[in-house]
């Protein structure tokens, strides 16, 4: 990964975006695919749309991966100026005490630093320090007098967690928000290298899009909008690759081992077809996902926008999902915006994507004898 590269990654990871208030990354990304897109729009859920136009004819192609992330949400300030608080998509009450969060008071011009309180150890009592402490028994504490508090946070102000981007082991990344701004930085480089080639036989638009955290709200209104011929959402999945993770249950996928392409009843199956294709013709390695039902990604909904659109999926492996310290390995997310180049450039006028009758047109253009 180039250093310019690496810095707008981390630029990414390290703008606050909690599900609904994602205006500030919206702006990174029209910035950065300013005079690099043919048309850059915003819709009225948030979501970016950068479109570049197809050198030729072939079927328009939509990238979609999500901008929000997890977080907190203040739900009561309390007389001595602590903060009582909600989840904002799925955050886990274990993880949270003695965390360092920063709280985007509506009064503030600059996060406040903010800690999760729980009692110490001392202080709880044998019964009960094994438990999970629920997450509205814990409370923030800012380290301001209670009539401050009061005058800079009001109710319905978000919360993030206070760490960012790390490089580190071989070729590792860590942070919070892998999930999916890793996604919104491979879409938004596949763009740039899309442009910089010429551009795709037809119409690529990277959709990044707005509260997929609380139910792929974003990705609904994007399909809807694009309206694409075809469709590939990106994010992030479970890497197995670490002790107490089951492979017979969750699979065998690995941090480094390249893209996941998913296969399952949410993924059209002439889509996977041409992905793996994709993977071999660029000379990357990939996995393969088994996905029995709903994915929990943005392609969920874009599978049966309007009439249902040919909709595939691609995931990078992911440890530690929905953490602080979320890891994934950067060498991964360069194989991802390979794949994706190779996907759009492949597809063609000709390319139909029924199930069934897909094949049968291949069939159909096969020699004689094959």
């Amino acid at each position: 990964m180039r250093k310019q590269d690496r810095k707008f990654l981390k630029s990414l990871l390290e703008t606050p975006s909690p599900t609904g208030c994602e205006q500030r990354i919206a702006a990174l990304v029209r910035q950065r695919l300013d005079g690099v897109a043919d048309r850059v729009e915003t819709d009225v859920m948030g979501s970016v749309h950068a479109s570049l136009a197809g050198s030729g004819v072939a079927p328009s192609l939509m990238l979609a991966a999500h901008m929000d992330e997890i977080g907190l949400m203040v739900v009561n300030v309390s007389d001595d100026g602590f903060l009582s608080v909600a989840a904002i998509g799925g955050v886990d009450a274990a993880i949270l005490p003695g965390l360092r969060v920063d709280v985007h008071a509506s009064g503030a011009a600059a996060p406040l630093r903010g800690v999760v309180a729980r009692k110490p150890i001392h202080l709880i009592s044998a019964g009960e320090r094994d438990k999970v402490t629920p997450l509205s028994d814990l409370v923030i504490d800012l380290g301001l007098p209670a009539k401050k508090v009061k005058r800079l946070v009001a109710v319905g102000d978000p919360i993030t967690f206070g760490v960012g981007f790390e490089r580190f082991g071989k070729h590792m990344g860590v942070s919070r928000a892998f999930d999916d701004k890793c996604g919104v930085w491979v879409i938004t480089r596949v763009l740039e290298e899309l442009a910089a080639a010429g551009g795709a036989p037809g119409t690529v638009t990277a959709a990044c899009t707005t509260q997929e955290e609380i139910g792929t709200r974003g990705a609904t209104t994007s399909a809807f909008g694009v309206a694409p011929d075809v469709a590939v959402a990106f994010d992030v999945t479970h890497a197995t690759d670490y002790p107490g993770v089951s492979h017979a249950k969750f699979g065998d996928i690995k941090c480094g081992g390249g893209p996941v392409i998913g296969r399952g009843p949410n993924v059209n199956p002439y889509v996977y077809e041409r992905l793996v294709a994709a993977a071999k013709a660029a000379g990357i390695p990939y996995q393969v996902e088994a996905l029995p039902g709903h994915s929990g990604t943005d392609a969920w909904p874009i599978q049966v926008s309007r009439a249902g659109i040919p909709t595939g999926l691609v995931s990078v492996p992911l440890r530690y999902m929905h953490t602080p310290t979320e890891v994934i390995c950067l060498d991964d997310l360069d194989a991802c915006v390979k794949l994706f180049v190779q996907f759009a450039l492949d597809l063609c006028d000709a390319d139909t994507f029924v199930p069934g009758l897909a094949a049968a047109s291949d069939a159909d253009d096969a020699p004689e004898g094959e």
